[in-house]
């Protein structure tokens, strides 16, 4: 067999590959959505009375408590900052740790990628619910909430990212003399600076989503206020409360992508 039909032979056996585990794929996600029901077109049928109901209750939206939603806004913004500082304090140090390349032995680096899977396994959501047993109602419990749980997350991403740098100026580095923190500080880090702030900036847009979220079981916010709607029934001060917090994402999102820009 010549070169050329060689390597068309391998293209076509790398073609049905990708195209068997794409199928799997699909099978998969078939499978799944048919276990969960989102098949079952009697029970979206059934549920469309209720949908539309609940949607013209929810117009037009009722913003006449708008200066009451100021200060949970407020607080939801600063539980998001404050959340993802107390995330990036605890993930940069235990990313060395779990990163192959910055680690100092092989069972500290196990037993930090430990750490931050476990972080990540407890959502928020409950971890929330903790903490408010914990401290009591109000930003506290939020904020310890987001920045625990962030740190499995993204305390993986700056270890992925770690490890991904380039190995040749730390080898300079060692070669040098220089020693384990000079090597972080000087080769490893400059490197991945950029990669740790898209991390950093990212898991802030998502941290005032969540907080909205983790006022829901009294840890402050506007969270606190839409509950509260909800349960009241009144469905139009929902809506005016989901568009406020929708004005706000889309600030956020907008402030993150221009910090990224200057970042680059």
């Amino acid at each position: 067999m010549s070169r050329h039909a060689a390597i068309l032979a391998a293209d076509a056996a790398a073609g049905r590959r990708h195209a068997a585990l794409a199928a799997a794929v699909l099978a998969v996600a078939a499978a799944a959505l048919g276990v969960t029901g989102f098949f079952d077109a009697e029970r979206f049928a059934d549920a469309w009375p209720a949908v539309a109901q609940i949607a013209s209750e929810m117009v037009p939206p009722d913003f006449t408590r708008w200066r009451s939603w100021l200060r949970p806004l407020a607080d939801t913004l600063a539980m998001s900052i404050a959340g993802t500082a107390l995330a990036v304090a605890f993930s940069l140090p235990l990313a060395l740790l779990a990163a192959v390349n910055t680690a100092p032995h092989a069972l500290v680096q196990q037993l930090a990628r430990l750490l931050l899977s476990f972080l990540r396994s407890v959502p928020e959501i409950i971890m929330g619910i903790l903490f408010v047993a914990a401290v009591g109602f109000g930003a506290l419990p939020g904020v310890l909430a987001l920045g625990l749980h962030s740190v499995g997350m993204v305390g993986k991403f700056y270890a992925e990212a770690i490890e991904h740098s380039d190995p040749r100026p730390a080898e300079a580095a060692r070669a040098a003399g220089a020693g384990p923190l000079q090597i972080i500080q000087r080769a490893i880090l400059p490197q991945v600076l950029p990669q740790l702030a898209d991390i950093t900036l990212y898991r802030w847009e998502y941290h005032f989503r969540a907080s909205a979220v983790l006022g829901i079981v009294g840890a402050g916010g506007i969270g606190f206020e839409l509950i509260a709607a909800l349960r009241l029934m009144a469905y139009d001060q929902v809506s005016a409360i989901l568009l406020a917090i929708l004005v706000c994402v889309v600030a956020v999102d907008a402030t993150g992508a221009a910090l990224r820009r200057r970042l680059r």
